[in-house]
């Protein structure tokens, strides 16, 4: 049994995941809109980590004898100026994700529930990397795609992006 602050600060973590997969699908749904089907594949392919994610912390709590509190997720319906904002706006939300998860782990330590912070070390070094791409993405962008040119390059190469299924043991 996890302490119930523990277990309620996971079913929250559990919400903030499904809230990123709305996220970036509402910001797939954009790129794909304007025809930016790599930019759209990309985030796509963040879809699928959220949900695996949301995954993870589902059969954590369930390997814990812990219920699963599964709650409305709002959707985003930001409207983007031009085709950076949803990047920027992606990278924002990464940090803010860093931020919760870190805070659950600093709730375990506290707590001196070790098992929970060897659990969520893959979800620091996961949101480590996480930020680190959407940043590189970010950077990329800004060096790349002030042409049309540039923004086709970038486009057709964040096309190649696929999907690997992460395991906690990594």
């Amino acid at each position: 049994m996890l302490k119930p602050e523990i277990s309620t600060l996971i079913n929250d973590q559990i919400n903030k995941e499904l809230f990123s997969t709305y996220l970036y699908l509402h910001i797939a749904n954009y790129y794909t809109y304007e025809n930016l089907l790599g930019f759209a594949n990309w985030f796509n392919v963040q879809v699928q980590e959220e949900l695996a994610h949301v995954r993870f912390f589902i059969q954590y709590l369930q390997d814990n004898g812990e219920p699963v509190s599964l709650k409305a997720v709002e959707a985003d319906n930001t409207v983007f100026q031009n085709f950076i904002d949803p990047l920027h706006l992606a990278l924002k939300h990464e940090q803010s994700v860093t931020a919760s998860i870190e805070n659950i782990y600093a709730v375990a330590l506290e707590k001196k529930d070790f098992r929970t912070t060897q659990f969520l070390d893959w979800f620091i070094k996961e949101q480590a990397e996480e930020e680190k791409n959407t940043e590189d993405l970010v950077k990329r962008f800004q060096l790349f795609a002030t042409d049309g040119k540039g923004l086709y390059l970038l486009d057709t190469e964040l096309a190649a992006r696929t999907f690997i299924q992460p395991s906690l043991t990594n």
